[in-house]
């Protein structure tokens, strides 16, 4: 199984829009004010805007980034605010953490192996 998108509400779909498209995501449907879909920067994984009124979804996003630091620091030159990070993490990870316009918590991080391959990971033989 493969993760092909992740989909959230929101009920401004032109703020979401311009959010997205800033935070790097390439629009592939524009179907607004109803729906909306990106194809993520790197692979083929897509993510999508659907309508609808605010906080119904409690919707929580991550993003992976090779250098989190440096997409941070752009996406904060570009106008972006973070409520905290990047930091590392206890689960070794390093997050970053905004919202987007619809109020979804967006979690930009960098995993590397630990992503897949925690050194907790059960199935080691």
């Amino acid at each position: 199984m493969r993760l092909n998108q992740v989909t959230v509400t929101m009920p401004d779909l032109d703020a979401g829009w311009r959010f997205y498209c800033l935070l790097g995501l390439r629009p592939v449907v524009d179907a607004r004010p109803r729906y909306a879909r990106f194809l993520c920067p790197e692979g083929d994984s897509t993510f999508s805007l659907h309508q609808g009124k605010a906080g119904e979804g409690g919707t929580t996003v991550y993003f992976e980034c090779e250098d989190l630091d440096g997409t941070v620091r752009a996406l904060v030159e570009a106008g972006l605010r973070f409520e905290r990070g990047p930091e590392d993490m206890s689960w070794l990870w390093r997050e970053a953490e905004l919202f987007d316009p619809g109020g979804n918590r967006i979690v930009l991080y960098h995993a590397g192996a630990n992503r897949i391959d925690p050194p907790w990971r059960i199935d080691r033989t």
